[in-house]
């Protein structure tokens, strides 16, 4: 089932106008393949000649029809896991890189990444 465009507040040429006039790349791509499917080209041909697949266009056309021209550019990405070290702990690492093991008190000449699967090094 195709997701219609309902927004009646963009053409296809002002949506050009936007993407000639924006530095943002990808939301560009975004703006032509919207424009493209105002101006009755299939989806698939759209999303296609714009360097997407058809269901990344359906989902640029839900976000368009709900945020307008702006949810088109991309948001700042909130997720993902926090920081695992205080600033106080990051700098002392960044201390430990930059002099280096002591060779009689560590028992190596390198820092080297302990091969401990995905967990990191051990310390």
């Amino acid at each position: 089932m195709t997701v219609a465009i309902t927004r009646t507040d963009a053409t296809a040429t002002s949506l050009r106008d936007e993407a000639k006039r924006t530095s943002h790349a990808p939301a560009a791509r975004r703006l032509l393949a919207i424009a493209l499917v105002l101006e009755g080209s299939p989806r698939g041909d759209a999303a296609r000649q714009c360097g997407m697949d058809r269901q990344t266009l359906r989902d640029w056309v839900h976000r368009f029809n709900n945020e307008g021209i702006a949810g088109l550019f991309g948001r700042a990405h909130g997720g993902g896991p926090g920081r695992k070290l205080s600033a106080e702990q990051e700098s002392e690492v960044a201390k430990w890189v930059r002099t280096g093991p002591d060779p009689a008190v560590d028992g190596v000449v390198r820092w080297r990444l302990a091969g401990n699967g995905s967990r990191g090094p051990s310390m």
